[in-house]
């Protein structure tokens, strides 16, 4: 496999005319993922970084392990952005890792005008401990807890 960098591809597209496109996708599948692959290419990549495995992560995150690689693989998806901030918090994400993770789970980042994200966003940038003290921090301020996935596997 010959997967090239995001820098190479944009290069590679700027000079590509739009009538070229099927081309480019055919010479470059090796480095295109599917839409729904995006988040758990992301979320591994930084984990490798951080020298973390899914299962910390997952433990970390009060996920279930099973339902937590059957996410990252793009077999199950959630409409809980709660969900996919717990797994970024869990991995040590920073505001702007966790910014691109929820564009990448085509979820609404987080938006400094609505007072739970803003407080969220805070809590990314300070770490004020494990998944508890971020739900003790929110329940505090008089905000709903960062919600579970409400899987049992």
């Amino acid at each position: 496999m010959n997967e090239k960098k995001t820098k190479e591809l944009v290069d590679i597209l700027g000079k590509t005319h739009i009538s070229e496109f099927d081309k480019y996708c055919r010479e470059q599948k090796d480095s295109i993922l599917p839409e729904e692959q995006a988040f758990g290419k992301y979320i591994k990549g930084l984990l490798k970084e951080r020298k973390l495995t899914q299962q910390i992560v997952f433990l970390k995150a009060d996920i279930p392990e099973k339902y937590g690689y059957k996410l990252l693989s793009g077999e199950k998806h959630t409409n809980k952005r709660d969900i996919i901030l717990r797994i970024c918090y869990a991995a040590e994400l920073t505001l702007e890792e966790t910014q691109r993770a929820l564009e990448k789970y085509k979820m609404p980042q987080l938006y400094a005008k609505i007072p739970r994200d803003a407080l969220l966003m805070l809590i990314f940038q300070e770490r004020p401990g494990g998944i508890i003290e971020v739900n003790e921090l929110l329940m505090e301020k008089g905000m709903n807890m960062l919600q579970t996935s409400g899987v049992q596997e």
